[in-house]
């Protein structure tokens, strides 16, 4: 775990990080993310004591950093940058045994755990072993600088800005295995970007920095949807949710107090409700609040169920999602069994309703908010 506790720096008379408190736990992917001269390389370089704070605590692991050898601190904590810091004159084997020979020299399954980690990083490592960073391309140099982070098996690894020099194409393969990287070996990343999409795509939590200060620390899907200030609002982008549109939740677009009956009431009962809450169907549930079923106003008014009780009448097999499921899924469903009234149901218990009015609405913001722009 890392944790930053009334951190402050300053260069001479520039305040760099003002009261800078924040928590990254173990296994946490942390992104990083402002404005060029926002204090997010200078927090990130607080870490493994590269730049030393002027004010304040930073902790790993529950130990001050600043009582700890900085020299076996760093042999510890993985670390990417930009332009790969790799050594031009020693191979891709050398560059990558470097520091696992400096904590182990005795290891006899070094080489083993150097073919591991170029495999992890989609280098065959019959190939490249013995290149050299010059033969190879910035993508090829930048997935050994990864495996050089992980090959000493740190618990920590910091990535400053690892990818912002890559064409797109290669920038995003990366990004995609980076993260197929993180869910099989979880390790504590904080990642500097200035990419919010970036930031978006990678990571657990997002802390957005401006003027030395932390503007918000949360999920993206939270910034996203709840940003702290204007300054976020306007860093993220009003419509930037839409490029993340499975972070949208049933939840965010539901009506969140269907109408309701119980199914020991009489149809004509029922009939009489969706005529004044002026709805077609009602959302049947019992005492508890769990979900029945759905009772049709054409199903209520037939002549021969208007002294049948709800529950003899109303649709049982019903198409639902839980509140936690994407707009993306909820489409998905309404395209392929051509539905628009879908309950929102978690644990049995009906916590909402979709319908094609609150997809229309929601689904009409994307444009007005592009229209804006």
């Amino acid at each position: 775990m890392i944790e930053f506790q009334n951190v402050y720096k300053s260069f001479k008379d520039k305040h760099v990080l003002e009261d800078i408190n924040f928590t990254v736990n173990d296994g946490e992917f942390v992104c990083l993310i402002g404005p060029s001269g926002c204090g997010k390389t200078t927090a990130l370089k607080m870490i493994n004591r590269l730049i030393k704070p002027s004010q304040g605590t930073i902790y790993v692991n529950g130990k001050d950093i600043s009582e700890e050898n900085e020299i076996e601190l760093r042999r510890n904590i993985g670390y990417v940058i930009q332009q790969t810091g790799l050594f031009p004159h020693m191979t891709v084997k050398e560059n990558i045994e470097l520091i696992p020979k400096l904590k182990n020299k005795n290891d006899k399954h070094l080489l083993e755990k150097v073919k591991d980690v170029l495999n992890m990083v989609g280098l065959d490592p019959d190939e490249y072993l013995d290149k050299y960073p010059v033969q190879m391309s910035g993508g090829q140099q930048q997935r050994v600088g990864v495996a050089r982070a992980f090959a000493s098996e740190p618990d920590i690894i910091l990535m400053d800005e690892p990818f912002s020099a890559l064409d797109p194409i290669t920038r995003n393969q990366l990004q995609d295995e980076l993260l197929t990287l993180q869910n099989s070996v979880q390790k504590t990343i904080v990642f500097v970007t200035h990419d919010m999409a970036e930031a978006i795509k990678l990571a657990d939590r997002i802390c957005i920095m401006s003027g030395g200060k932390i503007q918000q620390y949360d999920t993206p899907e939270q910034i996203l949807k709840h940003p702290a200030n204007d300054f976020v609002l306007n860093f993220v982008g009003k419509k930037r949710i839409w490029d993340s549109p499975e972070l949208i939740k049933a939840a965010d677009i539901m009506i969140d107090r269907p109408i309701t009956c119980y199914d020991r009431l009489k149809c004509v009962k029922a009939l009489n409700m969706m005529f004044n809450s002026s709805v077609d169907s009602l959302m049947v549930i019992d005492r508890q609040g769990h979900f029945k079923g759905v009772i049709h106003a054409a199903d209520a008014a037939d002549e021969k169920n208007k002294d049948e009780i709800v529950g003899h009448v109303m649709q049982k097999e019903c198409i639902t999602v839980s509140s936690q499921e994407s707009i993306v899924d909820v489409l998905n469903i309404t395209k392929e069994k051509n539905m628009y009234t879908i309950p929102v149901v978690d644990d049995g218990i009906l916590k909402g309703l979709i319908t094609k009015s609150t997809l229309v609405t929601t689904l009409s913001k994307k444009y007005d908010e592009s229209e804006g722009e």
